[in-house]
């Protein structure tokens, strides 16, 4: 029963963030330079989130797990030239995981 409790938890946690992040998107009209541009942010954010804060499975997995998206770079990439579709990868990639080591390094460092 605590592991349906968990996935209940963590599927209700990432639909209200798949809907912030919808909200957030929009302000972009879909497939424009701002939109690709937003969905780094959002990327971003929540990496940095994540690594900030360790947050549970209500808040991690659901709602930044919702929050974030890798699909959505993926369509991005797929409807670009091969190395811009390469670039966008790459740089999503890199820059989610900079961006949670950051958050983690500034949590050891405020509780360390």
């Amino acid at each position: 029963m605590d592991t349906f409790r968990t996935a209940l938890t963590v599927g209700l946690g990432a639909g209200l963030g798949a809907v912030v992040r919808h909200l957030v998107l929009l302000s972009a009209a879909p497939g424009s330079t701002a939109a690709l541009a937003l969905t780094f942010a959002v990327n971003m954010l929540g990496c940095f989130a994540m690594g900030l804060y360790k947050p549970g499975p209500l808040w991690g997995a659901g709602f930044l797990g919702g929050f974030t998206t890798f699909s959505a770079i993926s369509v991005a990439a797929m409807q670009s030239e091969a190395i811009i579709a390469l670039v966008i990868v790459a740089l999503s990639f890199a820059m989610s995981i900079v961006s949670y080591l950051l958050g983690h390094t500034l949590r050891e460092r405020r509780h360390g």
